[in-house]
């Protein structure tokens, strides 16, 4: 890719990371886990990232929800750079922003399906009747709308999954990530979710980056990326 390529693609980012490197410390010892990370994906993208455990995929995917800040590096979404604000400050962006759909569901049992959508709504300023509203509006995306009152024991995994991801559209994020979406799924409803991850994507021009191990998951992306040893290859 050319120079004036490059740039092309930088100012249609909606996120882009410039020499990101990641470490951790365990005990006297530092673990580079993302080494000098160049990354650039277009609004509008699906783009699901491959590799083996221990690659840093999780560590990326929350470098850029913000639930982590580089050692080195920029993070830029939507224009901002994650790196310069505060605390308060990143959590009020990913509020607005992000969308994070997590492997094991984590939704709490005592809450129906539509309280647990209705979770991320509880830090607005927002009636009870609107987040109420806006979680039925939700659920009725991904097809649960029948099921608001229904606790999660009393549904199926692939049900689960798409309650939390109901949860993490209920404030119209512009960039949803989602880490091993489809990873405690059986193969049918790892389809379905997969289809309703495409659907956001298509319909409603949601940004998606999903981690998965799975193949074929990864095939149903737009772009495929892959990384290994902290570097995308």
């Amino acid at each position: 890719m050319s120079a004036s390529q490059a740039e092309a693609v930088a100012a249609k980012a909606i996120i882009e990371l410039r020499g990101v490197s990641k470490t951790f410390d365990k005990g006297t010892e530092s673990i580079a886990v993302l080494e000098k990370l160049d990354l650039a994906i277009e609004e509008g993208a699906f783009e699901s990232l491959m590799g083996p455990s221990g690659s840093g995929k999780t560590t990326l995917l929350n470098l850029i929800a913000g639930l982590d800040r580089p050692s080195q590096g920029s993070v830029i979404v939507t224009g901002k750079d994650l790196t310069s604000l505060n605390d308060a400050a990143l959590a009020r962006f990913r509020s607005r922003n992000m969308g994070y759909v997590f492997q094991a569901y984590n939704l709490l049992p005592v809450l129906t399906a539509a309280e647990n959508v209705e979770l991320p709504l509880l830090l607005t300023r927002l009636s009870r009747s609107e987040r109420r509203r806006r979680a039925q509006t939700a659920l009725r995306v991904v097809g649960l709308e029948d099921r608001m009152s229904h606790y999660p024991r009393q549904l199926s995994g692939g049900q689960e999954q798409r309650v939390a991801i109901a949860r993490a559209i209920v404030h119209d994020p512009k960039i949803i990530v989602a880490d091993e979406p489809t990873g405690d799924l059986d193969r049918a409803s790892a389809d379905a979710i997969l289809t309703l991850l495409e659907k956001l994507n298509k319909d409603l021009h949601k940004t998606i980056v999903m981690v998965t191990h799975d193949p074929l998951a990864a095939e149903r992306a737009t772009v495929a990326r892959r990384l290994d040893k902290g570097r995308l290859t």
